[in-house]
């Protein structure tokens, strides 16, 4: 279960229900297994909760020689826009998986239409949980940073593929609300941003995971089990993945946790330069500060991360220097 605040993080009308029912999952599953596992059988399957964009289902198979097998099916929601998302998180895995980080083995690509109307992909079932009421937060937070900073530091030889993360935040600025309210928060985030956008490149590209939060790792005990969800992967800033994983930890675990896990990440990464940081942090906001209503959270919840996202861009501004 992927929870944020105790919450979790599906739309008030879950989509993964109502295409369980409208497109006999159960049924197109067993289809699909059979074209990568030859004569298996579907013993069961279960929507994963938590996925806002993305449709998922655990399922477990038996398999021909008496042996069971538990995998996730992935069909990322973008896929009628871009179909080349679910190719492109499968190649992904592939290749992370092969130089050791841990993520799920991915197992099978489908990109024919023929089953599932969008691409998908089938990976592994990792078992773990997500962690959001740790008993040592600060050991946590060590980890969490040491988890993003193993990402960062993978080879981006071969991966330029992967979008530009500065071309997606241009793009974001570009589109504009239809009735801009300049005197709102949006209005100030905007105003800002694009008086200083493209930032000067200070760092390095790196590979980013793109929604790097504590629900999209799962742990065993104390150890990482996976980091999962890779469908916004690209290549940008490494502060571009720090600045939306400090909100997040807001979020989950207060100001005190955020400069924690900051100081955990400079303390890996010393090389990384972090003039740019309130510049990023307001980037995340701003991403951010349309999607509350999306998640499904009750109306206490929304409240709490509205007043934590204010006081995040309120930091980020105390701290505003010219590029």
């Amino acid at each position: 279960m992927y929870m944020r605040l105790g919450v979790s993080r599906c739309p008030a009308a879950s989509w993964h229900e109502g295409l369980d029912s409208q497109m006999n999952a159960g049924r197109k599953l067993e289809q699909l297994a059979q074209r990568f596992e030859p004569g298996s059988r579907l013993i069961r399957y279960w929507p994963l909760k938590g996925g806002i964009s993305s449709l998922m289902f655990g399922f477990e198979l038996a398999r021909p020689n008496g042996q069971t097998r538990t995998l996730v099916l992935r069909q990322p929601g973008d896929g009628a826009r871009n179909r080349q998302i679910a190719a492109r998180e499968f190649w992904l895995l592939q290749v992370l998986h092969a130089a050791g980080l841990p993520v799920p083995m991915p197992c099978y690509l489908d990109e024919s239409g023929e089953i599932f109307a969008l691409p998908c992909l089938i990976t592994e079932y990792i078992e773990g949980t997500a962690q959001f009421a740790p008993a040592d937060v600060d050991a946590f937070l060590a980890r969490f940073a040491a988890a993003l900073a193993q990402i960062h530091r993978v080879d981006t030889t071969g991966l330029t593929v992967l979008p530009r993360r500065e071309d997606q935040f241009t793009e974001k600025l570009r589109q504009r609300p239809a009735s801009p309210d300049p005197s709102s928060e949006e209005g100030q985030l905007r105003r800002i941003l694009e008086a200083v956008w493209p930032l000067p490149p200070l760092n390095q590209p790196v590979l980013l995971h793109g929604d790097f939060w504590p629900g999209n790792l799962l742990w065993q005990g104390d150890q990482l089990a996976a980091v999962i969800d890779w469908e916004d992967a690209a290549l940008g800033d490494p502060l571009a993945d720090v600045a939306n994983a400090r909100l997040e930890v807001l979020w989950a675990f207060g100001s005190r946790a955020m400069h924690d896990f900051t100081r955990h990440y400079r303390s890996l990464m010393p090389a990384i330069d972090f003039t740019h940081l309130h510049y990023r942090d307001l980037s995340a906001a701003l991403e951010r500060i349309d999607q509350f209503d999306g998640w499904g959270l009750d109306a206490a919840t929304i409240r709490r991360m509205r007043e934590r996202h204010k006081s995040f861009i309120a930091q980020a501004l105390a701290t505003l220097t010219p590029p």
